[in-house]
C-alpha cells in the first residue's frame, strides 16, 4: 500500500494526460480493426508471443531461438501485415467532411434520390455501383473515370447504369453531395474469404472500403438485390426503408455531429 500511495503522491497531471492519450490511441486502433482480418492477425501474433515466453520458461532452446529471431523484426512484420490498416489510419488524420456543405434538407433529398435510384435499378435488374465519399478523399483510389459534377438525381443515376450507357461498367462517385465522376474503376478486394457468389461490383466495393471510409451501394444485375458496403463488410438484401435508415446513420450530417 505504501508503494501505491507513493505513486499517487508523485502523480503529475502530465502523467494523467499521457495515460489518457495512450488509452485513446488504443481505443481508436481497436475501433479501426474491429471486424477486420487484422483482429485474427493480432490473435496469431499473441499466440506466437505466448509460445515465445513458454519456450523460454520451459527450456525449449531451439524453438526459443527461432521465435527470438522472428520477433526481433516484429516492427517490420507488423508494418507488412497491417499495411492497409496503417494506411487507412494515417488517411484519417486529414479529414474531408462529406456533408459539410449540405443542409439537413439537401442531405435528406440526396439520400432519397439514392434510395429511389437503387430501388428502381433493383426492380429492373440494372447493375450499379455507387460510391459516396465521407472523410477520406478518394482521388488516389480512382482509376480513369469521366468528370460530371452534376446534381444527384435518381433519373441520372439510372440512365448512367443502363446497359447501353458507355459508363455503366464502372462506379459513380459522389463527393460533397454532387455526382463528380462516372465510369470509375476501383481496386478489387484480395480477401480470399469473400463469397464466390459475389461479382466484380461487390468485390470492387469491398476492395475500396477496405482502404477508405467510403460507403458503397451495390445493386446486383443477376438478383436485383441491394447491398451496402462499409469498412470491407457487406450488408445484403436491403429494401428501401432499411437502405434509407442505414444511409442516414452512416452519412450523418456534419451539422448533426457538431451538436452532439
Amino acid at each position: 500500500m505504501d508503494g501505491f500511495s507513493d505513486v499517487i503522491k508523485n502523480l503529475r497531471w502530465l502523467d494523467l494526460l499521457d495515460i489518457g492519450l495512450v488509452a485513446f490511441i488504443i481505443y481508436r486502433i481497436i475501433l479501426l480493426i474491429k471486424g477486420t482480418r487484422a483482429v485474427q492477425m493480432l490473435l496469431g501474433l499473441a499466440v506466437i508471443l505466448f509460445v515465445y515466453v513458454a519456450s523460454q520458461v520451459g527450456g525449449l532452446y531451439t524453438l526459443h531461438w527461432l521465435l527470438d529471431n522472428f520477433l526481433s523484426s516484429i516492427i517490420l512484420v507488423i508494418i507488412v501485415i497491417f499495411q492497409n490498416d496503417i494506411r487507412r489510419a494515417l488517411m484519417h488524420v486529414g479529414r474531408n467532411p462529406f456533408f459539410s456543405g449540405l443542409s439537413y434538407r439537401e442531405e435528406g433529398e440526396l439520400i432519397d434520390e439514392l434510395v429511389k435510384a437503387s430501388v428502381v435499378m433493383a426492380n429492373r435488374r440494372i447493375g450499379a455501383l455507387i460510391v459516396i465519399e465521407r472523410d477520406t478523399g478518394l482521388k488516389d483510389f480512382l482509376e480513369v473515370g469521366t468528370e460530371l459534377d452534376a446534381r444527384v438525381s435518381s433519373d441520372l443515376l439510372t440512365s448512367i447504369f443502363l446497359p447501353y450507357s458507355p459508363l455503366h461498367d464502372g462506379a459513380v462517385v459522389i463527393q460533397q453531395g454532387r455526382l463528380k465522376q462516372a465510369g470509375c474503376f476501383l481496386p478489387l478486394s484480395q480477401n480470399p474469404d469473400i463469397s464466390k457468389a459475389l461479382g466484380t461490383r461487390h468485390r470492387a466495393a469491398i476492395g475500396l472500403t477496405e482502404l477508405v471510409d467510403a460507403v458503397a451501394i451495390v445493386v446486383s444485375e443477376e438478383t436485383g438485390r441491394i447491398s451496402i458496403v462499409v469498412g470491407g463488410r457487406i450488408t445484403r438484401d436491403l429494401d428501401s426503408s432499411s437502405l434509407k435508415r442505414v444511409l442516414k446513420r452512416l452519412l450523418e450530417s456534419q451539422n448533426a455531429r457538431k451538436k452532439k
